[in-house]
């Protein structure tokens, strides 16, 4: 087969699965807005979870390091892209979470694999929750390492795969709370299970930081686990983008020099890391946000009780409700779309098959006239 027809033979698959994705051009979004060819919707599909994304402070906090630095960071950080707001940030991060370093990485993705990557041998195993993150999973299962996967937060799965023998080290990792389903791992149990095989736990709280603990701190914060390895994001209640490691002194060290995330790709414009500092800030000072964020997850699954559609087991902002069938799940989208309600479809491979749903996300920036149009809007057209 050409590489033509190899090409035009995969996009077809997509196309008869109902499964085809497209970008959409948007002109403005964030956590209540979404505007797109001069239509303006509300929007339920940004992770931007406490609305920083349009912080004044976090602006002007970014507005102010590019007039001090510049709009980039002009190379890696083992070159010349370490600047005194990385710095600072990751001392920040360290002091706020309970660890010796913090390691700030481009994005999520890239911390996922480059950690992955650094300490995953032939002689080791990863030992993933069957729903990890895509960016886990595809390293795990690109390192030399044995990649098994346990049942989807159990942690007797996990023990029955953790008395089996291993040469090497094993890594386990999970999620603090998982992106399509909302729901939240059992840490403290996955934690008791790993340490007393030996073992080390990795935790990516991409969708826990920022709106989860005491302060924000997150899902291992809340469940009183120190997971060996701690990933946060800044793309959801952040506001912004990027990520960092949270570990202790000599696994930062080891990954400064093999993590090729770290070596090769240019470090995240200083200003960025000013905007994160203030974005913290905010965090740490951000009660009244997750207590609005709350009130609003409470209001929508009160209303969507009753709707035909199954709600997830979620108390999180990401409320996902089933439907199963991809052109089903389209078509509520796009009857969403016609009454100004901007819900993405979410289909497989980025679910299991026969997993499409619509992924509501709800923000700190959204009223509660916001929620019960979205839920009158469902109500309509899902009976």
């Amino acid at each position: 087969m050409s590489w033509q027809n190899k090409i035009e033979s995969g996009l077809q698959q997509r196309r008869e699965a109902s499964a085809y994705r497209a970008r959409q051009v948007n002109d403005r979004a964030n956590g209540r807005w979404l505007q797109l060819a001069g239509q303006g919707y509300l929007n339920f599909s940004s992770n931007d979870y406490l609305g920083l994304s349009q912080d004044p402070d976090v602006i002007s906090a970014w507005q102010q390091g590019a007039s001090r630095y510049g709009v980039g960071s002009g190379g890696s950080g083992h070159v010349t892209g370490y600047s005194q707001p990385h710095a600072q940030l990751e001392q920040q991060l360290a002091d706020w979470l309970g660890y010796p370093r913090a390691l700030l990485f481009i994005s999520g993705y890239a911390a996922n694999q480059g950690v992955l990557a650094a300490l995953a041998g032939a002689d080791d195993r990863i030992l993933a929750d069957k729903l990890s993150h895509a960016s886990l999973l595809e390293a795990a299962a690109h390192s030399p390492a044995q990649l098994r996967r346990f049942a989807h937060n159990q942690a007797d799965s996990l023990q029955n795969l953790l008395n089996k023998p291993c040469s090497g080290q094993t890594l386990v990792i999970t999620e603090g709370v998982f992106s399509m389903d909302g729901d939240s791992a059992p840490l403290a149990a996955l934690q008791q299970h790993t340490a007393a095989a030996g073992s080390w736990l990795l935790v990516d709280d991409a969708h826990g930081i920022g709106v989860r603990g005491d302060a924000g701190r997150g899902s291992c914060w809340d469940q009183g686990v120190k997971p060996e390895l701690l990933v946060v994001t800044f793309g959801k209640a952040f506001g912004l983008s990027g990520a960092a490691v949270l570990c202790q002194e000599p696994v930062a060290e080891y990954l400064l020099q093999y993590a090729r995330h770290l070596i090769y790709s240019t470090a995240m414009p200083p200003a960025q890391a000013c905007a994160l500092q203030a974005a913290l800030v905010r965090i740490q000072q951000g009660d009244d946000l997750r207590q609005q964020l709350q009130q609003r997850i409470a209001q929508f699954r009160r209303g969507a009780a009753e709707l035909p559609l199954q709600l997830g087991v979620s108390e999180t902002a990401i409320q996902p409700l089933l439907v199963g069938d991809n052109q089903q799940t389209l078509a509520l989208a796009e009857q969403l779309r016609a009454a100004g309600l901007w819900v993405t479809a979410i289909r497989p491979p980025t679910v299991p098959p026969g997993g499409a749903r619509l992924r509501i996300t709800l923000s700190a920036a959204h009223q509660s006239d916001d929620i019960d149009r979205l839920l009158e809007v469902l109500h309509g057209i899902c009976h």
